[in-house]
Order: C-alpha cells, then structure tokens, then sequence
C-alpha cells in the first residue's frame, strides 16, 4: 500500500511538471461530487483571441496536440452547433480507461465553447470554454462536469482526472502558444 502512495505522490509531481510547460498560470482543479468529478481550469496565453477559439474550435486536427484523443471527427454542423465524435482514453500510472463520446457543441465566436455528452462511454459531460480579454492575453477559462460510466477506483478517481485534464489543457495552451510565436 505505501508503494502505491508513492507511485501516486510521483504521479502528482510528474503532473504538476508538465502543467509548468506553456503558460505561466495554468491551473486545475477537480473536485469530486460523488460519482462525478468538477473541473475547473484556466490560463493567461499571449495570443489574439483569433487565434485562441481557431485552436479551440480545430475539432478534426485535436489528436495531433491533444494526448489522449485519438479521433475527433466533425459529424454535422449547422450554423453555430456541431456535433463532433471522439475516442481516446484516460490513462494514468498502469490504468487506462477507453473513453468514445459524441459531443454536441454550441459556439460563440470567439467568446465561448459549450459541449455537452449525447451519447458514449460517460454517463455525463458538460464543459465550457470562455475566452476573455486581457490587455494583450486572452485569459482562458475551462469549466465542465463529468461522471464516466465506468469504474475508477474510488482513490485514484480524483488524481486521475486531474491528471488527464491538466495534460490536455497544458496541451492545448502549448499548441495556441506554439500557432502564435513568429514564424523562425
């Protein structure tokens, strides 16, 4: 059992490293709410707001940034609402849990991104993007609810999902940056 707590502690060090790549105030937090966790996320990223919801929004080319995804297909899309098809999987230490959803996404030009679980592997999904002006930044913001329809075990639950999110949301601020530094 103390190898486990180890293996945790390092898990959650190794995490907190690769959320120091990108931008400077990248932080994540997940809460556990029962069966489901809450997802809280957010960053300050030098970049036109443009630029931002185009990453953002780049639904079909997210598996080349994004761990873990490993399709995202655009399904339909009609006027401001898209539904878009994912798999992948959440892993962490030796576990890893198959992850396939269909999303139904609303979006508000360059102002937010708000999906929600249609159908899938997850009881339930709901997330938001807001994109907010800062001087010359765009402070990022992410904040969803999830509950898989598979079980984790209840103490790697909430380290688990912290982990995942704050890869993929390091990720996602790292290709942003990436897409706007000048071209060398």
């Amino acid at each position: 059992m103390r190898t486990l707590y180890k293996l945790l502690a390092l898990a959650l060090l190794a995490a907190q490293a690769a959320a120091a790549c990108g931008a400077d105030d990248v932080a994540v937090e997940v809460e556990r709410k029962g069966r489901s966790f809450a997802v809280r996320a957010g960053a300050t990223v030098a970049a036109p707001v443009s630029l931002v919801w185009e990453v953002l929004t780049d639904y079909e080319r997210l598996p080349q940034f994004i761990p873990g995804i490993s399709k995202s297909i655009v399904q339909a899309r009609e006027a401001n609402r898209v539904v878009v098809e994912q798999t992948g999987e959440a892993r962490f230490l030796v576990f890893s849990f198959p992850i396939e959803v269909r999303l139904e996404v609303r979006e508000s030009p360059q102002t937010s991104v708000v999906s929600r679980a249609v159908a899938g592997n997850l009881r339930r999904m709901e997330g938001r993007y807001e994109l907010h002006l800062e001087g010359g930044s765009v402070r990022l913001r992410y904040t969803g609810e999830m509950e898989p329809d598979f079980g984790i075990p209840r103490v790697l639950g909430t380290l688990l999902v912290r982990s995942m999110v704050e890869e993929q949301f390091t990720a996602m601020v790292a290709e942003i940056e990436r897409r706007a530094a000048p071209a060398k």
